[in-house]
């Protein structure tokens, strides 16, 4: 027999989660109103929540819980108030990206299972790693890996009691995950808060190449990559579509539960897989699993393709032919629709019924009879009943009963009717005896999970402002700007590519040689790119690195390294803040610049603890495993091979529609990027909120935008560096010499 193999399915709203249950999913995935990734679904309320775990379990479905979005400071009452109610529900886990509440949760909430979000593009071992410190149970691994990674981050889960779950069906993201901003920056929308517009998906003015839609992938479909992905050890297959319709959901639940059906049962895989095509999509691609990244991952059509398939199939040559095959699809799809809501409407989330029979006499236990639609069982106190004796003494009747059980109606159950005929008139027992049966009833219907009452989480306390002097900090990534070191006191950061193994030595050699300069490591690396990277830290030793990949986070920790945590770790609340002290000894921390001035505010630093902020750079909107050049300009090559990231060197831009100019820059050893038009420059927060921050850090690296520099950059330090020193008209200069900028984040928020 086969190891089973999970089949995790989206559900948007309620309909979306019976028709994945009917359909046969295994576990569902879904969020409610607040504090998950996909805020343009329906959702559901919590009061619905106890309804769909009760009906979900008894079709052997598991329910995970999205909170995956990064949460700010005023937030985090709520948000606890939110885990102090889930606790006593029997969710099977809940979904997480921010680091300040995977601290709560380990720290006060162990109740609650942990799953790593997608939002944090998980993709080499020493990420695993962090996050089994953090007690993650589960991770949803990169959508960008190919099998042969998959199958070792995998082997690294398990062995760090982990589990895998893999996306294998439904919409692309042409940019890792959690580090895209194209959506924020540009409509103010965040992708870390659940409220991407995709503008990924959005038409721009027509290419050099003829495409409108040049950033547009086809879907993923790894439906007949089955057999791989089972080899691969992962544990679960995760549909994505929380935005999508029932109807949806059902279809391609339904068609991936009999993939596996067939796979386990008779070892060999459907070779059909025409009823994906009967609802949404943009055409299929595996090609990112394949390790085959190229040009036909494109599609430069936003809309619906499932019309257009049977043409393709068919090949018709007449027009008429066409026209019926088109009717014959748009009723076939209605009659899915109304065929799967009528399946569904068998399924209720309704609370389930609650009959209770009280009985007992004079000096005998109180014996409370509980029946539900599928279950039932007897509580008797641990006291007799005895007769009332005092008039301010309540008598057991109907009322009094009712109100001392009522909360039981906060569960997925209500109280249909309580049935007294079988109790002594008269008769006392003291209501901590009550609130005991009570308890011990909860116990029985949350399948014999203990009732726990509120955790107290301190409240953080603001420490007092004391006056700092902040730091000027450089970020470069070229040689030739080492003669800046000479000039300045600022520390000096130097960044390092997603892969550099073809200039390693070099590497050595550069850091080796300056030891002022402080490593700068990216958000991506993958595979030996991660294990190059390891290999530098060995033979380089630095005192102090800024690192924006939790995997090199770790290794630094555990070599006793100190390291600052990156802008591009989207910390923004002070829990983040102590889970990167707390657990992984963390330096200090970048404070991330999609939040504004109040939500920095809100931030209470930790003792002895360091806090940093990008007060100018160019706006890195999103970075992509994927060739960016495909559908604008072209490239002589139709996939991406192991020289392309090691020696590729292209600049190109796209417009959109309102006339606004994304530039994509790929340079040698890193991935493809696209900066925002403006760079961003916020001088204001040096007097906004004095006494924070311990460094600003200036971004001098050599990359195109709109924004121009009037001056060399040694005095631009010069002017940055009277801006810290209290120049009360280097505000203006700066604003004069470095145009245009924007600040547009810092003002609206998250």
């Amino acid at each position: 027999m086969k190891r089973k193999i999970e089949l995790l399915a989206p559900g948007g709203d309620v309909d979306s989660i019976k028709a994945a249950i009917f359909a046969g999913a295994n576990a569902i995935y879904c969020g409610l109103n607040n504090f998950n990734a996909r805020n343009r679904a329906t959702n559901i309320n919590f009061e619905d929540l106890n309804g769909i775990l009760n009906l979900a379990h008894r079709n052997n479905c598991k329910v995970f819980l999205t909170l995956n979005i990064i949460i700010v400071g005023n937030e985090i009452p709520t948000l606890i108030r939110l885990l102090n109610k889930l606790i006593n529900t029997r969710i099977d886990g809940v979904i997480v990206q921010d680091l300040g509440l995977f601290y709560l949760l380990s720290k006060y909430f162990k109740d609650l299972k942990i799953h790593a979000s997608t939002q944090l593009t998980t993709h080499n071992e020493g990420q695993i790693k962090f996050l089994s410190k953090l007690a993650a149970t589960r991770v949803n691994l990169s959508r960008e890996l190919n099998i042969d990674e998959i199958k070792t981050l995998t082997l690294i889960g398990h062995n760090n009691n982990i589990l895998t779950e893999v996306f294998v069906h439904g919409s692309y993201c042409i940019s890792f995950s959690g580090i895209c901003y194209l959506s924020s920056v540009h409509g103010g929308t965040s992708g870390n808060r659940g409220r991407c517009s995709q503008p990924c998906r959005d038409r721009y003015l027509t290419t050099p190449k003829g495409k409108k839609f040049p950033l547009n992938l086809k879907d993923n479909s790894a439906f007949f990559d089955l057999r791989e992905i089972s080899d691969a050890g992962v544990d679960s297959l995760k549909i994505e579509g929380r935005i999508k319709k029932f109807d949806y959901v059902y279809m391609v639940v339904n068609s991936w539960k009999k993939q596996i059906q067939s796979f386990n049962n008779k070892n060999r895989l459907n070779n059909d897989n025409s009823d994906l095509y009967k609802v949404f999509n943009r055409e299929f691609s595996n090609s990112f699993l394949q390790g085959d990244i190229n040009k036909n991952m494109f599609i430069d059509n936003p809309r619906v393709s499932s019309i257009q398939h049977p043409f393709e199939i068919n090949n018709h040559s007449r027009n008429d032919e066409a026209i019926k095959d088109k009717t014959q699809l748009y009723e076939e799809k209605i009659e899915i629709k109304i065929n799967v809501k009528n399946k569904i409407k068998s399924l209720s989330i309704a609370k389930s019924p609650l009959m209770i029979s009280i009985s007992g006499g004079l000096d005998t236990p109180l014996k409370v009879s509980v029946k539900t639609p599928y279950t039932s069982f007897v509580v008797l106190s641990e006291s007799n009943l005895v007769k009332k004796q005092k008039s301010t003494t309540k008598s057991l009747n109907h009322n009094f009963l009712f109100e001392r059980l009522r909360t039981l109606n906060n569960t997925g159950y209500h109280i249909e009717h309580i049935e007294l005929d079988n109790l002594q008139k008269d008769l006392f027992i003291p209501i901590k005896e009550l609130h005991s049966i009570k308890k011990r009833i909860s116990f029985l219907l949350n399948g014999s999970k203990e009732v726990i009452d509120p955790i107290d989480v301190p409240v953080l306390k603001k420490q007092d402002i004391v006056k700092i002097t902040p730091a000027l900090s450089l970020l470069i990534s070229s040689q030739e700007d080492l003669c800046i070191c000479n000039k300045t006191s600022a520390n000096i950061y130097f960044q390092l590519p997603n892969s550099f193994k073809n200039k390693y030595s070099e590497f050595i050699e550069l850091f080796l040689k300056n030891r002022q300069l402080i490593p700068w490591f990216p958000s991506i690396l993958i595979g030996e790119n991660y294990d190059v990277a390891l290999e530098f830290l060995q033979q380089v030793q630095p005192k102090l690195i800024v690192t924006n990949n939790t995997g090199i986070a770790y290794e630094a920790y555990k070599k006793g390294i100190f390291w600052i945590a990156g802008p591009y770790l989207n910390t923004v609340n002070s829990f983040s803040l102590l889970c990167l002290k707390e657990n992984f000894n963390c330096y200090g921390s970048f404070v991330s610049n999609e939040i504004n001035k109040d939500q920095i505010k809100s931030i209470i630093n930790p003792e002895n603890f360091k806090l940093y902020y990008s007060i100018y750079h160019p706006i890195l909107l999103m970075s992509s495993r994927q060739c960016l050049f495909h559908q604008v300009i072209g490239c002589t090559k139709s996939r991406i091979d192991e020289k392309c990231i090691q020696k590729c060197k292209k600049f190109s831009s796209i417009t959109n529609l309102k006339k606004v100019s994304l530039y994509i820059e790929k340079t040698e050893g890193n991935y493809h990027s696209i900066y925002n038009n403006n760079n961003f420059l916020n001088a204001d927060i040096v007097t906004d909120i004095p006494g924070i921050f311990s460094g600003f850090c200036i971004d001098l690296r050599n990359i195109k935008t709109e924004t121009k520099i009037e001056v060399d950059k040694s005095k631009i330090i010069k002017l940055f560096e009277n801006l810290l020193n209290g120049n009360p008209d280097s505000k203006k200069e700066l604003k004069q010499t470095i145009h245009p900028t924007t600040n547009a984040q810092y003002k609206k928020g998250i």
